[in-house]
């Protein structure tokens, strides 16, 4: 069984030669057969092992006893020692989800204190066989089924990860190492301790044998799908995603063109970057974007945990839930010549006054939708730079009419998370010049017009 445990950590490349590792020993069977085994193997790799152990202080004296059973063993073996305690009892919701968030940040703070570079944890094909069922029961898909990595990139090792628990037991009786039972193993409050105790026998006894070797190996076939699709998805992200602040945009007739398997996993990805967890996103709520990007009407929303999803026009946004509220009210005096950062974009207005110009640069300001040229003669007293709001209208030089700015977003088919906060020039309460419209036709500088006002969008870094 070492041989194959070698194998194991040879086939995932779980450690380097020399490399520091840290055992993370609860003294049950699992992590005290992962300990004599790495010992034994050790001098393979030239590993130099320590010994993590976290009391959760869920269990008392039990939890104290276990707590000194793994330092004797760590002594006895002549290894360093190390102790976390972590009150669980204490922290809100689900029980084992806190423990094994302590956990994991209990090992991340051996590795970034250098008491470890990786950190070997005792899971089995057992552990991961009730892992695949339990994720199957609640709906998950490929990445779910993947089950337990062998090596995350954050660390963790699991070298016993094609062993049974069965081998484990029999491994430390032939060759007589104790160990200590864990008495919330047998706890039937627990999701996992039913699966275990209860679900899997019967399913072993009345339908396959091999339920939890299959499980497994499903597992492991899942694991090969994902890495696959990660370098497929990253180059479809890199193609597809646009970064807005902390949004993703997506073409969505780009989306609704792409098989159903890359767009699922396609949107799956852009929710895990913006969220940064994929946690109460489900099977539906993917469904549900990608019959957003379908729909013929180019507007709507997807109600998601967490998210603010909407299409509109051409494009999908997905957006943290919680995030700022967008700016919609501010207002500006205008200094010319100067610059003025437009609240919550990341561009300014910049306003220069020039006394000649020539006829080319008049030109390029009329007809250039990040530019316009003011006639500043027609203009009097003070200037404003404020956010457009419901019911603005007026004449844009290259129109034959007024017109309500909510009406030219629709023309020029304007995202409507793009217009909050749109920046619009006021002389005396009239608007002389707007976001990507330009300069009203009453004012627009023309070639004979001097001095004339140029007004630039700048990018703000």
């Amino acid at each position: 069984m070492v041989q194959r445990i070698a194998r194991t950590i040879e086939r995932y490349h779980m450690f380097e030669p020399g490399q520091r590792v840290g055992v993370a020993v609860s003294g049950g069977a699992d992590s005290v057969c992962l300990l004599h085994a790495l010992v034994e193997l050790a001098p393979r790799w030239g590993l130099r092992l320590g010994v993590l152990h976290l009391d959760h202080q869920l269990r008392g004296e039990e939890s104290r006893q276990d707590a000194r059973f793994v330092r004797d063993l760590a002594a006895g073996l002549g290894l360093s020692f190390l102790l976390r305690e972590a009150d669980i009892a204490a922290v809100a919701g689900n029980r084992e989800q806190a423990a094994r968030r302590a956990r994991l940040a209990f090992f991340k703070e051996a590795i970034a204190s250098g008491a470890a570079a990786r950190v070997a944890v005792g899971h089995t094909r057992s552990d991961q066989a009730e892992t695949v069922l339990y994720r199957f029961l609640r709906g998950a898909g490929t990445a779910g089924l993947a089950g337990i990595r062998p090596v995350t990139s954050d660390g963790i090792a699991r070298p016993l990860i094609e062993i049974d628990h069965g081998e484990v037991t029999q491994f430390l009786r032939s060759r007589g190492i104790a160990w200590r039972e864990d008495s919330s193993n047998a706890d039937l409050a627990y999701a996992r301790n039913r699966i275990r105790h209860r679900l899997l026998p019967q399913l072993a006894s009345e339908w396959n044998q091999a339920i939890a070797g299959n499980l497994a190996n499903t597992a492991d076939w899942a694991l090969a799908e994902e890495a696959y699709w990660k370098n497929e998805i990253d180059r479809l992200a890199a193609q597809h995603f646009t970064q807005r602040g902390e949004a993703i945009l997506l073409r969505a007739d780009a989306l609704a063109s792409l098989p159903v398997a890359a767009g699922r996993r396609l949107v799956r990805q852009a929710m895990e970057r913006v969220k940064r967890d994929l946690l109460g996103i489900h099977f539906r709520h993917v469904s549900q974007v990608l019959d957003l990007a379908g729909l013929p009407t180019r507007s709507g929303r997807a109600q998601v945990p967490g998210l603010e999803i909407r299409r509109s026009f051409e494009w999908l946004r997905i957006a943290p839930r919680a995030g700022p509220a967008p700016l919609s009210g501010y207002r500006r005096a205008v200094t010319v010549p100067g610059t003025l950062a437009v609240p919550g974009a990341d561009f300014a207005i910049s306003l220069e006054l020039i006394e000649k110009a020539e006829t080319s640069e008049v030109h390029e300001c009329v007809y250039n939708g990040g530019m316009g040229c003011l006639d500043w003669p027609r203009l009097s007293g003070p200037l404003e730079l404020r956010n457009w709001e419901p019911g603005d209208r007026y004449q844009p030089s290259c129109s034959t009419g007024e017109a309500k700015i909510k009406a030219l977003f629709q023309q020029a088919r304007i995202p409507v998370w793009e217009r909050y906060g749109w920046p619009v020039l006021t002389n005396r309460g009239c608007i002389v010049w707007a976001r990507q419209f330009g300069p009203a036709a009453q004012f627009v500088a023309n070639p004979g017009s001097r001095p004339i006002l140029k007004i630039r969008e700048v990018t703000v870094r």
